[in-house]
């Protein structure tokens, strides 16, 4: 890369918990920058898991998404012709990001009455070690365990 790298933006942290990887985690559920919507949606959620499991929500969501979090992936190399799939560590801040997608992404395809009741639903399934995140995980930790051969390929 020619140019500097760019500088890291500040997050505030989030009004109710003062946590940061909550205003992270808000800015991933946002669409078309409706922050505000974002935050009744995760506080929501927080208030349904407080009231199933009985127990901090936000400790129980921290849990979860570190459950959902890939620590190693498959990345496409051309050697010699042939494409190998080579495992890779995955940076921290990256690590963070696939978690909070996942969790997000598999909650949107549940089949529940609001945005709130679904991610509730699949945080309390992550929490557990359940759930579509976590399966998605699990596929991506197998398919680096499969290509284990291909290691020292790496970049």
């Amino acid at each position: 890369m020619r140019k500097a790298k760019p500088k890291k933006r500040i997050i505030l942290p989030d009004p109710k918990y003062g946590d940061v990887t909550v205003t992270k985690f808000v800015n991933n559920i946002m669409l078309k920058g409706k922050k505000n919507l974002a935050y009744e949606i995760f506080y929501q959620a927080m208030d349904i898991v407080q009231d199933k499991l009985q127990e901090d929500p936000v400790e129980v969501w921290k849990k979860a998404l570190a459950n959902v979090t890939p620590q190693v992936e498959v990345r496409s190399r051309r050697i010699g012709g042939a494409t190998f799939q080579i495992p890779s560590e995955i940076r921290p801040s990256r690590k963070q990001s696939m978690g909070m997608k996942n969790l997000i992404g598999y909650a949107r395809k549940r089949h529940e009455r609001s945005m709130g009741e679904k991610l509730a639903g699949e945080i309390m399934q992550a929490y557990k070690e359940e759930g579509a995140a976590f399966k998605k995980k699990e596929e991506i930790h197998r398919m680096a365990d499969a290509n284990k051969a291909f290691s020292h390929f790496r970049f």
